[in-house]
């Protein structure tokens, strides 16, 4: 098991997914221009299913892949004395960080069996890297938020 996950298991998991969602809300919620609506769009439609829960539920089946794929990154920075705080010490990792994080979604979308899932990110996809990147920020604080570097 990674560190990160490990760490993230020690808090309530409702509170990280509660926290991603909000995070991602927000981070949809903030894009502008022609991308921004068809990231927008696509978001409504996706956030629609499953009984307006889509996102939830996808947010906690990616968490333990998400905490996987992060956690050598999040163990180089506890590793370093001078690195505080997670969101600052990620900025560094961005291409990394983002990489790693859409190549799970990239596995993930080809095995989904509901084809608007599909079609959807298909569209996205070409401009999800930047949209990662601007989200990981947020992503750390949330990090420093349940996983703490000195708990």
């Amino acid at each position: 098991m990674s560190v990160l996950k490990s760490r993230l298991e020690e808090v309530d998991r409702n509170e990280v997914i509660n926290g991603a969602v909000h995070l991602i809300d927000d981070e949809v919620a903030s894009k502008s221009g022609l991308s921004g609506a068809a990231l927008k769009g696509g978001y409504k439609v996706v956030k629609k299913l499953n009984g307006g829960k889509m996102i939830d539920f996808a947010v906690d089946k990616l968490l333990d892949d998400f905490s996987d794929a992060l956690s050598p990154i999040y163990e180089n920075f506890l590793e370093d004395d001078d690195a505080d705080w997670f969101e600052t010490y990620i900025q560094s990792h961005l291409d990394d960080a983002a990489e790693a994080l859409l190549g799970i979604t990239d596995q993930k979308v080809q095995r989904a069996e509901q084809k608007v899932i599909k079609k959807t990110y298909e569209k996205l996809r070409p401009s999800a890297e930047k949209h990662v990147v601007d989200a990981l920020p947020g992503v750390g604080r949330l990090i420093d938020d349940y996983a703490p570097k000195h708990a």
